[in-house]
C-alpha cells in the first residue's frame, strides 16, 4: 500500500512536533555543550524526515528536492509552533542553517551510496 510508504515521515513529523512542544524549563541543560546537542539534534532530526518523505516517494529521483522542499516546510511550521510554546522562540536561524543542512545531508549521502553501489 502506497500510504504505508508515508508513515515513517508522519512518525518522524510527530517526533518534532513532541519535543518541540516542550517548554523551556523542562529540557535539559547541558551546559557547554548545550547549544552543540541541540543544534545536531535539529540536523539530524530534519535529515531523517527528508529521508523518510523521499521514501514516501519511493525514492524516484525527480522528487528529491521535493523532499527536500517539504522538509523544509516542515520546519518552517515547527518554528512557528514553538513561538507559541512558553520559554520557545521561532529562529529562521534553525530553518536556513541547521534544518536545511540536515535535509541537504541526508539527500547527499544517499546519492553517495547510491552511486557507489553502482560503481562497485
Amino acid at each position: 500500500m502506497k500510504i504505508l510508504r508515508w508513515l515513517p515521515a508522519a512518525f518522524v513529523m510527530l517526533v518534532i512536533f513532541l519535543l518541540s512542544s516542550l517548554p523551556s524549563p523542562d529540557l535539559p541543560n547541558f551546559n557547554w555543550a548545550d547549544k552543540l546537542i541541540k543544534k545536531t539534534g535539529h540536523i539530524l532530526e530534519y535529515a531523517v524526515l527528508c529521508r523518510t518523505f523521499w521514501r514516501g516517494f519511493s525514492y524516484r529521483q525527480d522528487k528529491r528536492w521535493s523532499s527536500w522542499i517539504l522538509a523544509l516546510l516542515y520546519a518552517i511550521t515547527d518554528e512557528f509552533h514553538q513561538s507559541f510554546v512558553p520559554g520557545r522562540h521561532a529562529s529562521v536561524w534553525d530553518i536556513l542553517l541547521f534544518d536545511n543542512l540536515g535535509a541537504l545531508m541526508s539527500l547527499w549521502i544517499a546519492e553517495a551510496v547510491a552511486s557507489l553501489k553502482q560503481s562497485g
